[in-house]
């Protein structure tokens, strides 16, 4: 039984060579790319951004830009999230993935968890270790 099991992964290897090494290949530069950019996306985040809800500047001064890039923005995310589903199951950093694609959708609600997640001190202890390497202020968090 044994036998049959390893001769049946092997002719599944064989039958489906180039999937699975274009499967494996984007699944390493995904998680690559992750690694690489993590320290500049947290540099990104203003370092009251928990403390000051403010309205963006964008969208006072070119609403129907904002708008678009908000749409853009937002299928990029829900993709990611599609994605990020699939990759459970499939070969990549699945939840990495989802939770990229939740910080990029607009919800209600979403500033909320936002506030919650940065509240847990460990995540908060990484986040503001990453933003000192970046030469950044620490978040403000209340």
């Amino acid at each position: 039984m044994e036998l049959f099991t390893y001769n049946s992964l092997v002719e599944l290897f064989n039958a489906y060579k180039n999937l699975i090494f274009w499967f494996g290949s984007i699944s390493l530069f995904i998680f690559l790319f992750s690694i690489l950019s993590i320290k500049w996306l947290v540099g990104l985040i203003p370092e009251d951004y928990f403390t000051n809800k403010k309205v963006s500047k964008l969208k006072s001064n070119n609403p129907i830009f904002w708008y678009a890039l908000a749409i853009i923005k937002n299928i990029i995310g829900y993709s990611l999230i599609l994605g990020g589903i699939l990759m459970l199951v499939l070969p990549g950093q699945g939840l990495f993935t989802i939770i990229i694609g939740l910080m990029l959708s607009n919800y209600p609600g979403k500033f909320e968890i936002e506030r919650k997640l940065i509240a847990i001190p460990t995540i908060l202890k990484s986040i503001n270790w990453l933003r000192r390497k970046s030469n950044k202020p620490i978040l403000k968090v209340n």
